[in-house]
């Protein structure tokens, strides 16, 4: 009983609260915030981001999220995709899989401007990893074997599955004479609140996330097509937790690289830090591919942590797009 009480006083620190998975190349892999992205660009396109969080601790946390989507008309009016999202806790083994199907359609307000709204139905599966708890009545002192049942009081669930409703608005803006796009959006996830309880017959709300996000060509190097300059940010809340990612992305040729700032604005704590991390970003385009790598430097006491990196790969079909430093389909 000692260890399963531990084990959800753990849980009710880490996921009581239910906190999204968040990535640091958010801007390389825009589908992670946000699903008008769906079917963008009139043609099919795929991704997959690695990320791993805190590795020199005596846990860590994996997350993985692949996306693959295309546009359903020439025009590009309609866009349809799917992805997947898993989590895992290598401590708790708390594992959680979600599958999301995501339609987005396109509203022209001139040749340069464009607005996409879009929804996401998913299905999500939680798995706590109780099978590997061992309870007190289970083992006999005297002839040491352990016994599959238990007596305990606790009923808990091992796992939980629910059906999950998001949206996003997304509007894009497209400059005459640069490759890159700048873009804003807003996504609420989560608008069904879900239940996610321990307990059976319980009732815990999956808390709503909400995100503001973009990346702004800035009026630097803008003579020249290969050359560019954003500021990018992202602004998360869910329950009583936010953060603010910000900083710029530089992109040469077939090169880029970025440099943001993790930070936490609205501190519930006034001893907790407000610049939690710096986060470097650089990627390179070789034809139809983008590969990216970020890391995140440590700037709060939690100690040697080993940091966070992630590892992305993305894909984009389409003309245009089949040469070594004609990359960009960087938005």
């Amino acid at each position: 009983m000692k260890r399963i009480l531990i084990l959800l006083i753990f849980l009710k620190l880490s996921l009581g609260y239910s906190q999204d998975p968040i990535f640091t190349q958010f801007y390389n892999i825009p589908e992670v915030l946000n699903t008008g992205f769906t079917g963008a660009y009139q043609n099919t396109k795929a991704g997959v981001i690695h990320r791993v969080q805190w590795p020199a601790l005596n846990f860590s946390i994996n997350t993985q999220f692949a996306y693959l989507d295309t546009s359903l008309d020439r025009n590009g009016k309609n866009g349809i995709g799917f992805s997947i999202l898993n989590h895992k806790e290598t401590n708790t083994r708390y594992n959680l899989t979600q599958l999301n199907l995501n339609y987005s359609y396109r509203v022209d307000f001139n040749q340069d401007f464009q607005f996409r709204p879009s929804i996401s139905i998913g299905y999500g599966a939680k798995d706590y990893g109780f099978q590997n708890v061992l309870l007190e009545d289970q083992i006999n002192p005297f002839s040491g074997t352990i016994s599959p049942i238990s007596i305990d009081p606790t009923l808990l669930q091992d796992n939980i599955m629910y059906f999950d409703i998001s949206t996003s608005l997304l509007f894009i803006y497209r400059t005459y004479n640069s490759d890159v796009d700048s873009w804003f959006g807003i996504t609420a996830k989560h608008l069904n609140k879900p239940n996610i309880s321990l307990l059976y017959q319980g009732n815990s709300a999956l808390d709503m996330f909400f995100s503001i996000h973009g990346s702004l060509e800035l009026p630097i190097f803008t003579y020249d097509r290969d050359r560019s300059m954003s500021f990018v940010f992202n602004g998360m809340k869910q329950s009583e937790y936010n953060r603010l990612d910000f900083g710029t992305h530089y992109t040469q040729d077939w090169f880029t690289f970025g440099l943001l700032a993790a930070t936490n604005p609205m501190r519930k704590n006034p001893n907790s830090h407000f610049l939690t991390s710096i986060n470097a970003i650089a990627g390179i385009t070789w034809e139809n591919f983008r590969f990216g790598y970020s890391y995140s430097f440590n700037t709060s006491k939690i100690g040697r942590d080993g940091g966070v990196y992630e590892l992305s790969i993305s894909w984009q079909g389409g003309e245009g797009l089949n040469c070594f430093g004609c990359p960009r389909y960087i938005r």
